[in-house]
């Protein structure tokens, strides 16, 4: 039998098992991403976390195949595990490699063996350290407040205080850019442009590498804010008028030149991939203030 046909004889889609020595929160994040692929959005994990001793694990494994066995007779388990510790995941190997029914993937050591054989460093083997309160996790704070403080145009005095400056005309992903940028620690601010207001003349002082215009094209632009208005498109206005949009971007591209700014188009494209994109120009024009980030 097919494993496919066997996971569909047995209810589905096969729990996730994931055990971590930390909070298990990479070991999720990855089952997840792989079990989309499958066309399985929110799969069954469940996990195992702040482990300190093998017979933790070996308890929480011989558990769930006898679940496993008593429910449907079927004593396979699919195991993501992240451990930082060298003698939990060597003992966790071991065990794995006697039971051919454990199906397990090891996330952490090959990253870190990797690093170490790239840099000749030894890791500090100290679970939970990507969760621990620091520097950087209240920089990052900080720039989510200043974000959300400088959303939409908002404080424009504060402009040449933003590590990154957002402007758009409305519905380019201005805010979800902004947002998802602060959480990887830049202080973003955002500025609206219209067909009737002047952008605030701060803009004209921020440096054009910290610029970003947003842009996008006539047809999904109107798609965008026709899907915003709902029932009152009708009586909106030329908010969503294929003429009045393409004027909108014409008077936006005007500006962006006359700035100096860096444009990056956001069409069908992920807020993720965008971002990637402004990253990629201001690591290569701001090198120094990634480090911290």
């Amino acid at each position: 039998m097919l494993e496919t046909e066997m996971y569909a004889a047995h209810g589905g889609f096969p729990t996730i098992y994931v055990v971590s020595d930390s909070v298990g929160l990479t070991g999720q994040s990855i089952a997840r991403a792989a079990a989309v692929q499958f066309g399985i959005e929110a799969p069954h994990v469940e996990v195992l976390s702040k482990v300190r001793s093998f017979e933790q694990i070996r308890s929480f494994l011989e558990e769930h195949v006898s679940r496993g066995v008593q429910r449907d007779g079927n004593d396979r388990l699919l195991l993501f595990y992240t451990l930082v510790t060298n003698e939990l995941a060597d003992k966790l190997c071991t065990y794995v490699a006697e039971h051919p029914n454990i199906v397990a993937v090891d996330i952490m050591t090959p990253a870190l063996k990797a690093i170490a054989s790239m840099t000749g460093l030894a890791p500090s083997q100290l679970p939970g350290k990507l969760h621990v309160a620091n520097q950087q996790y209240f920089s990052r704070i900080e720039a989510v407040e200043f974000t959300i403080a400088h959303d939409d145009g908002r404080n424009p005095h504060e402009l040449a205080k933003a590590d990154i400056v957002l402007l758009g005309v409305s519905r380019s992903s201005k805010t979800p850019l902004s947002i998802y940028l602060s959480q990887q620690g830049f202080k973003v601010a955002n500025v609206p442009l219209d067909m009737h207001t002047e952008p605030p003349k701060e803009i004209y002082d921020v440096d054009p590498t910290r610029l970003f215009g947003l842009m996008t094209t006539p047809d999904v632009l109107v798609d965008i804010r026709k899907r915003r208005l709902g029932n009152a498109c009708s009586v909106a206005g030329s908010y969503a008028d294929p003429e009045y949009v393409y004027d909108d971007l014409e008077r936006a591209r005007a500006l962006m030149r006359k700035l100096g700014c860096i444009v990056v188009h956001t069409e069908r494209r992920a807020v993720e991939e965008t971002a990637q994109e402004i990253l990629a120009h201001f690591a290569r024009n701001h090198p120094d203030m990634l480090g911290y980030r």
